[in-house]
């Protein structure tokens, strides 16, 4: 992994889970300044546990794109990813900013959307988009935060695999930071510093990208022989 970084988190024999249900029992692992981690494992392994814990231990040091895109339907997408920055503007401000778009913000935001091929969709309500559009004005919010560091709940779920890497070099050029939860196991290996893989409650896998393989990645499902090699494909807004 190069030279050593400041670690930023760290976790130790911790339990994680939802009131008195545990999901991940004496979890270990540790985040570091700088690693791009991978979040891999079936659906109900704790991957949203995990990254719901890390953003709690985080706070306002990372940007966060959730797996529900957490969007209002009735508000264009402007506002939607307004809202990432809503905290550092008055009421007054943000009332206004419903109204008559603020200056500042509204060229942010045009050349984040003009990044992410939302270009002549801002005043468009979000409610109005397909499943692809609506995960990249979420992208698109998180990126608006201007946070060092990025978590998301398979923010690549809803695009193709082009627009997936291209969603991926975005995040990798604003945020020195990141751990994402996905599906596409050879963008794991391909993009990222490093592969937490959980299975059945525990995390079976913290390990350098580079030292892993499909195998050992395919090892996390049970159902590995059915599973596609682009989860995305079946996703294509």
């Amino acid at each position: 992994m190069g030279e050593p970084r400041d670690l930023l988190l760290s976790l130790t024999g911790v339990d994680l889970g939802h009131g008195d249900r545990v999901v991940l029992p004496g979890l270990h692992l540790g985040l570091r300044r700088g690693e791009r981690v991978a979040l891999l494992g079936p659906s109900g392994a704790g991957k949203s546990t995990l990254l719901g814990a890390l953003r709690r231990q985080l706070g306002d040091t990372a940007a966060w794109c959730p797996q529900q895109h957490g969007l209002v339907p009735q508000l264009a997408v402007y506002h939607n990813i307004y809202m990432g920055r809503l905290a550092e503007h008055s009421a007054l401000a943000n009332l206004w900013n419903l109204v008559r778009p603020l200056a500042g913000p509204w060229r942010q935001v045009a050349e984040l959307c003009d990044a992410l091929g939302l270009a002549g969709l801002m005043r468009r309500p979000v409610g109005q988009l397909s499943g692809g559009q609506r995960q990249r004005v979420a992208i698109a919010r998180a990126l608006y935060q201007q946070r060092a560091l990025f978590l998301g709940d398979e923010p690549v779920a809803s695009v193709d695999p082009h627009q997936a890497l291209r969603l991926l070099a975005l995040i990798e050029a604003r945020h020195a930071t990141a751990v994402i939860a996905l599906h596409q196991r050879e963008l794991a290996l391909s993009h990222f510093d490093r592969v937490w893989g959980l299975r059945d409650g525990r995390l079976v896998i913290d390990a350098p990208a580079r030292e892993l393989s499909l195998a050992d990645l395919d090892g996390l499902y049970p159902d590995a022989d059915g599973l596609p090699r682009e989860a995305a494909d079946r996703d294509r807004p």
